[in-house]
């Protein structure tokens, strides 16, 4: 039988797709462990989501095996070299398809499955028979929902056979996807003459993209070759945020690595907040929103660590072997059917379990009988200032132990007080280096960036300098608290006139606001702005002041002059790729822009008729 090696997915070498392997680095794995394995199924599924990268939400997910916890055949590629060495590696590809089958229903996953199938089980007998989509049309699966994924790493010796094979699964509904693209040796030969659903590049090509313009080029090649003929791309192997925002501006359909999600066994079902806001994100306005974010914006999900759970059944002599393989594994969530169950603490468990006699006794029971019940449990949408006084309240062994963060209910991952506290401490810090302290919004260094950020991208925004006039007279008169309020009020105003998808807004100090939009409405959004400000602003000022329309004051000179009330200028510029090329020019039209808002009294707002063709006014 041909030989194909095994995909590694992501870097992990614990997660490989449902191949087989040749390597000679699992002499002595003896028959007995696999035979066990494949009469009691010990194997079990993980799932990694794919992300649509125009919707954001998840396309469906692909399914991955793994062996006994513990055993050498935990690792897949034991696992199948083992199957290779004993013949079974048909018995083992067909029941980890049966296996990723059950747990894709069980889990209720919504979407599509991607389920990995080895050339030589695609062409053999067994698989054409019918007996997949008998087992399929047991469990209530569509062929529509099903695509099978094909790992083809070394060359295919039946290449009429093969695509023979995936034209007749094709007919009876399934979609077809090919993997690692770049690295296969007839994958653009399958791709030319079957024309897949998708097509699956090759990590290599991915991570590092946004640094090496060679591989960005071939993504953009192959993105143009896939419009031509109808398919879709999945960058696989996308670790980093900068990836990401890459692959997408290429115009990459699906997105599929570490950063989006890890392979789990209960995977979630919505995307996470940090890649659901780039891919919503019309432009790059939202980086920044992250990188200078107050720490009420950030979330639990941040603090999530993905530890393997198990099982209530468990043994714990497999709970034991675990903690004395890792030293820094602190606790063991007990999940069932993706909720969780319970906890279990290392020092709690170890000193228990290692008295005299214990480990004989309850070795073989299950762990459950050792499991902190009612742990504590937060979605991991819920505030990490909220969560950091919700833990405040909470038992002191939750704070020191750790917590379960869940989605919907369901099996995330853990974290720690200690957690909690190293991320408010970074949170803080970056405020203070990034932030205006009167008004926690971005200051000069993060402003300057973006707008660099927004040129070297030929991103489409409008630049508005907003200024409070006569707002010295208003300070002196009134005092600097007082000032500072007025500063503060102006900085909710133009926050909330902000779409925080798409627009920017940055203090530069004193009363000086910078908005960087590329929201379409943004002229009414700033017209919104002065009634908004004018309406409020009234309530600093006394009734008299109000009634008079302002009030006299001594002037630099010593002399009484009669000031009006304190009011909003905004000067904006249109700006277009390649209209500007540092963000000097930007602010340099911006202040002017400013100067020319400001001859007209009360609030106003000028806009530099130097725009792009059909940008609104």
């Amino acid at each position: 039988m041909p030989v194909s090696t095994l995909k590694q997915y992501n870097s992990d070498p614990g997660m490989l797709s449902l191949a087989s392997a040749d390597h000679n680095d699992s002499q002595g794995l003896e028959l007995a462990p696999l035979h066990e394995i494949l009469q009691q199924r010990k194997l079990t599924a993980l799932f990694q989501p794919l992300q649509d990268l125009t919707s954001g939400e998840f396309l469906g997910y692909e399914g991955l095996i793994r062996g006994p916890a513990n055993s050498p055949l935990h690792s897949p590629v034991n696992l199948f070299h083992a199957a290779l060495q004993q013949g079974l590696s048909l018995e083992l590809e067909m029941l980890c398809r049966q296996i990723v089958l059950e747990t894709f229903v069980r889990l209720n996953l919504p979407g599509s499955l991607f389920l990995n199938v080895s050339p030589e089980t695609l062409t053999h007998p067994s698989f054409k028979n019918g007996q997949t989509l008998e087992f399929m049309a047991q469990l209530g699966v569509s062929p529509e929902r099903v695509i099978i994924e094909i790992t083809e790493n070394q060359p295919t010796h039946d290449f009429v056979a093969m695509r023979s094979a995936l034209l007749h699964y094709r007919s009876m509904g399934f979609r077809i996807a090919i993997d690692d693209l770049g690295e296969g040796f007839s994958s653009l030969r399958l791709w030319s003459e079957l024309r897949p659903e998708f097509i699956k590049i090759d990590m290599h090509f991915v991570q590092g993209v946004d640094t090496d313009p060679i591989k960005r080029q071939f993504l953009k090649s192959i993105q143009q070759i896939a419009l031509s003929c109808g398919t879709d791309v999945i960058a696989e192997g996308v670790e980093t945020e900068a990836e990401l925002k890459v692959i997408k501006e290429i115009g990459i359909a699906i997105g599929q690595g570490y950063f989006i999600a890890r392979p789990s066994p209960t995977p979630p079902l919505l995307a996470s907040i940090e890649t659901a806001r780039i891919i919503n994100s019309s432009g790059i306005s939202s980086t920044s929103k992250l990188e200078f974010a107050s720490p009420a914006r950030e979330t639990a999900q941040k603090l999530v660590t993905y530890i393997e759970p198990v099982l209530p059944t468990t043994e714990n002599d497999i709970v034991f072997e675990r903690f004395c393989a890792d030293p820094s594994l602190r606790v063991i969530p007990i999940v069932n059917n993706g909720i969780p169950v319970g906890l279990i603490n290392r020092p709690n468990f170890l000193d228990a379990f290692t008295r005299p006699f214990q480990r004989e006794l309850h070795g073989r029971k299950p762990c459950e009988l050792f499991m902190q019940a009612s742990p504590l449990l937060v979605d991991k949408e819920m505030p990490i200032e909220e969560l950091s006084h919700f833990l405040s309240h909470a038992e002191e062994d939750h704070f020191s132990a750790g917590f379960i963060i869940t989605e919907q209910g369901r099996y995330l991952g853990i974290s720690s007080g200690q957690n909690l506290l190293r991320e408010l401490t970074k949170m803080q810090i970056a405020a203070a280096r990034y932030a205006n302290p009167l008004t926690l919004l971005p200051g000069n260094v993060p402003i300057d960036r973006h707008i660099g950020r927004l040129l070297q991208t030929q991103t489409s925004f409008v630049a508005c300098y907003c200024d409070l006039d006569h707002f010295k007279p208003y300070n002196d008169v009134y005092g600097y608290h007082k000032g500072d309020e007025m500063i503060q009020l102006a900085g909710r105003v133009l926050s909330w006139t902000c779409d925080p998808k798409l627009d920017f807004i940055g203090h530069l100090g004193g009363d000086d606001f910078i908005l960087l939009m590329q929201s379409r409405d943004w002229k009414a959004r700033l017209e919104q702005a002065l009634r908004a400000f004018e309406q409020a602003a009234s309530l600093l000022f006394l009734s008299e002041h109000l009634d008079a329309g302002g009030y006299a004051s001594e002037d630099r000179n010593d002399h009484i002059v009669f000031h009006p009330l304190t009011s909003l200028s905004i000067g904006a510029v249109p700006v277009s790729p390649r209209q500007f090329f540092s963000h000097n020019e930007v602010s340099a039209a911006a202040t002017q822009a400013k100067k020319m808002a400001k001859r007209t009294a009360g609030n106003s707002m000028f806009i530099e008729q130097r725009s792009l063709p059909g940008q609104e006014r």
